[in-house]
């Protein structure tokens, strides 16, 4: 894996040495994971029927859509999220501005994405977009509290720390998710990642759990 030049600098902070809690750590996150997302599942089902309706709607194309991201050890897999963009958002996307395509190689992302639909924005915004990723926690391919799974040319910004980074289950949230999110740069989400995979414990988890409510419903650093 080729260094991030970026993260040069941080290496000797943040071992690119995996750091493995024991058994009974993963033992108890599976056993959070699959009640928490059977939950998750059965209470918020009226306002998955409701973001459905919305997103039909508002603009043709499917409600649910599974998008390929790396999971643990590099493996691909489809990740669920509400459709938050129109139909042709590729073709959109061919017509990006010069300034616009550079934005989006840097961060994968843009601040103001012409291919999201008005409904899409809101749901992003709430964090709403990503409930159908509790069918992934369910499948075992997520967890809740984990680094956000990537596409795989993303890996490329995690420099000597990709096989760390991959050695980890994604999550629903995570550290970076609750430290600004998008008021982030993606060096800083590398390093946060790096330091949950160091330190991650079931308390340590259930703290993020909490954290994340209130990072939601403030909407920090939601785009």
């Amino acid at each position: 894996m080729e260094p991030n030049l970026q993260l040069e600098e941080f290496v000797n902070e943040y071992s690119t040495e995996v750091v493995w809690p024991n058994l009974w750590y993963f033992s108890i996150k599976r056993v959070i994971d699959i009640i928490g997302a059977l939950a998750g599942l059965i209470v918020l089902s009226p306002v998955f029927l409701i973001i459905g309706i919305s997103i039909k709607v508002g603009s043709k194309g499917k409600v649910i859509f599974g998008h390929t991201r790396l999971g643990m050890n590099g493996k691909p897999i489809k990740v669920y999220k509400f459709r938050s963009m129109y139909e042709n958002a590729k073709e959109m996307m061919e017509n990006f501005t010069p300034e616009q395509k550079e934005e989006f190689e840097k961060n994968f992302k843009l601040e103001n994405d012409p291919r999201i639909t008005k409904i899409g924005k809101f749901l992003r915004e709430s964090s709403l977009d990503e409930l159908p990723q509790l069918i992934n926690i369910l499948k075992g391919d997520m967890t809740i509290v984990g680094p956000r799974p990537i596409v795989e040319r993303e890996i490329e910004k995690y420099g000597v720390y990709g096989d760390k980074f991959l050695s980890a289950k994604p999550g629903l949230t995570g550290l970076w998710q609750v430290s600004g999110r998008s008021d982030t740069t993606y060096e800083e989400r590398v390093l946060l990642d790096m330091e949950y995979i160091d330190k991650r414990t079931v308390l340590g988890d259930i703290v993020i759990i909490l954290k994340t409510v209130g990072v939601v419903f403030n909407r920090i650093g939601a785009r």
